[in-house]
């Protein structure tokens, strides 16, 4: 059953009756470009098939429920309680379950950014974004929910501001540290083409990635190694860039160049050194990337993946034995490029792989997998895909 049968199904269990209408939105795969978005830096994502639903309707009395497939039961709250339930100071935990912050923190970021107070509503969420893997299935949650009350509540707002209400959302409501790539490109996906991304200004150019044309399948490989971004070394992370950039007297690291590097090597410590340096370097292999794909097309990126994963492995210290086996694998059975995506500490590789070796490269990392004692990874192929639509 495909998420928007799902969200319609649990809907009428939920009320009785059908939705008003049924939104969705993707997850994503990030080509490449890990951990720069937060830097002011660049990306190269592209939205996935693997969808996340959500079936509205309208209440008359001020309040919302929201309910989903992973969650054993709906959580209610009024609409005007919404500022108690998710307070913006340092340190402070949402009041209702994390998974239900989510929509719940879309509805409470976009009243705060219109002033437009909305309605009561019912919310049913279903997914096939597998969760934990680096995929942006909050992003997938927030892309359908934003679409949804924006036009149920007749709020006006374009993609781009949907994307900072979904930020606001896991940055103040969630308590996820993240930045803004993963709603950007849920937001703007379009079909066999990547958005480029520059998060200091937001602007997003579609570089067209002629997979098919060239005869190349993403192959996703889910470690199920799962992760959490509001806990742990992504914060950590973060501190650390922001101590390099503070340490270098600029605004954010995406103003340090490679050349900048050997200077910044005397002024830090070496695990700062580090960090800073997976940011510039990797800032500089997105642009790279962007340049090789208008030149020589998608099949001349793969040494670009490889040698991002080998950053983040090294100097960004987020990958596991997990992922670092996937790309291994994958890139000895046959794969032209791999690395890890997403935040790290788990979740997910991908592999750039000629359509014909992709069976071959699968059976090869699960075998690898089986002999180093890890569970079965899920591994399944992507294509670049549109963004958020309304459905029913």
């Amino acid at each position: 059953m495909t998420a928007v049968r799902e969200a319609e199904a649990l809907f009428a269990t939920l009320t009785g009756h059908g939705p008003d209408g049924v939104w969705s939105a993707p997850g994503r795969v990030n080509l490449i470009g890990e951990h720069t978005d937060y830097n002011d830096g660049f990306v190269l994502p592209f939205a996935i098939p693997q969808r996340t639903a959500a079936a509205v309707g309208g209440r008359d009395d001020g309040r919302l429920r929201v309910t989903s497939t992973f969650a054993d039961e709906p959580v209610e709250v009024a609409l005007d309680d919404l500022d108690r339930l998710f307070p913006t100071a340092p340190g402070s935990r949402p009041a209702v379950p994390e998974w239900a912050a989510y929509p719940l923190g879309v509805a409470w970021a976009l009243r705060r950014a219109t002033g437009v107070p909305g309605h009561g509503a019912d919310i049913a969420i279903a997914s096939t974004v597998p969760v934990g893997a680096g995929l942006s299935s909050s992003a997938a949650i927030e892309g359908a929910t934003s679409s949804a009350l924006n036009e149920l509540w007749g709020t006006g707002l374009d993609a781009v501001a949907l994307a900072r209400i979904g930020r606001t959302a896991e940055n103040e409501a969630v308590g996820a540290p993240t930045g803004i790539m993963d709603q950007m490109s849920s937001m703007l996906g379009e079909p066999d083409a990547a958005i480029f991304l520059d998060c200091r200004s937001l602007e997003a150019e579609v570089v067209p990635l002629g997979m098919a044309a060239a005869g190349l399948s993403v192959l996703v490989i889910d470690t199920r190694v799962k992760h959490a971004h509001s806990t742990g070394g992504y914060r950590a992370r973060r501190e650390s860039c922001e101590r390099g950039a503070a340490a270098l007297g600029v605004p954010a690291l995406r103003d340090v160049a490679v050349a900048d590097l050997a200077r910044a090597q005397e002024l830090l410590d070496d695990e700062t050194f580090r960090r800073v340096r997976h940011i510039v370097t990797e800032n500089q292999r997105v642009r790279d990337t962007v340049t090789v794909l208008r030149a020589e097309g998608a099949r001349a990126i793969g040494g670009l993946l490889v040698a991002s994963h080998a950053s983040m492995r090294d100097d960004f210290e987020i990958s596991t034995p997990e992922l670092d086996t996937a790309v291994d694998a994958a890139l000895a059975a046959g794969a032209l490029g791999a690395r890890m995506t997403g935040g790290g500490f788990g979740g997910a590789a991908i592999a750039l792989v000629p359509r014909d070796e992709v069976e071959a490269v699968t059976t090869a990392v699960r075998a690898r997998f089986a002999e180093a004692g890890y569970a079965e990874p899920h591994v399944f192929t992507v294509s670049p895909s549109a963004g958020p639509h309304r459905d029913a």
